[in-house]
């Protein structure tokens, strides 16, 4: 019988990224996974969360557990919404003995892709194949509240044909900020700008993270900037063949 996985592809993936969302349900199922897609799931509640708005966070918050909390293992391509749901549900239900206890049961059952694959499916070569040089972001939230660093560069490393180039500021925040961006578009793209400066100077020709919020800022600043280098979630690439 096939081990079985839920996926949750945020909302971000849903409205504009799908093709990460099936790049997902591909490496899972290459990886021998039987992949689950509740169609009753909407958002984390992040977006309210950030921007203060905690009772809709929770009311959002309140539904996603409903539709989670049978799953055996929920799969998420973004390290923001993975650390949302595995870290803040705590904070915002703490009035609520109930619903913080199934947040709580349910957190340890949220996966963001690359720690799933490492750490739950054991594998660190999905057979994955890309000729190209690319360079690695680090999202905050993966890297600074779940502590996400060496794995998608180990997966990397195992793409044939793949070489990975380091950034000089890899751990610099894109600046997307969720509202930030929007709120303070010019501070948000001039900032960004500096880490596109960083990319040139690796050569690389593609930038590869695990959030697509990032990858959008990304994309915006190099867009503005009219430079031909693409922006590649971690799934899309560890897709490839």
């Amino acid at each position: 019988m096939a081990r079985r996985v839920s996926l949750f592809v945020t909302c971000i993936v849903d409205q504009l990224f799908p093709k990460v969302g099936m790049a997902m349900a591909e490496v899972l199922e290459r990886a021998g996974y039987e992949v689950d897609f509740p169609e009753a799931q909407t958002c984390c509640g992040q977006p309210a969360f950030t921007s203060g708005f905690r009772h809709e966070a929770r009311e959002v918050a309140r539904h996603f557990l409903s539709v989670f909390s049978g799953a055996e293992h929920v799969v998420v391509p973004s390290g923001s919404c993975a650390s949302m749901i595995s870290h803040h549900f705590e904070d915002i239900f703490q009035k609520e003995p109930e619903t913080l206890a199934a947040a709580r049961a349910l957190a340890p059952r949220v996966w963001e892709l690359s720690s799933f694959l490492l750490e739950v499916a054991g594998i660190d070569d999905v057979g994955a194949e890309l000729h190209e040089i690319v360079t690695y972001h680090d999202s905050c939230h993966a890297l600074r509240e779940l502590k996400i660093k060496d794995g998608p560069r180990r997966l990397l490393r195992n793409v044939r044909g793949l070489e990975l180039r380091e950034m000089d500021v890899a751990e610099e925040c894109c600046v997307f900020g969720g509202t930030f961006s929007v709120k303070f578009d010019e501070l948000s793209g001039a900032m960004a700008r500096t880490k596109i400066d960083s990319v040139l100077r690796t050569g690389a020709s593609s930038i590869v993270s695990i959030d697509s919020s990032c990858l959008m800022q990304l994309r915006r600043a190099l867009s503005r900037a009219e430079l031909p280098i693409r922006t590649m979630h971690l799934a899309e690439v560890l897709a490839s063949r």
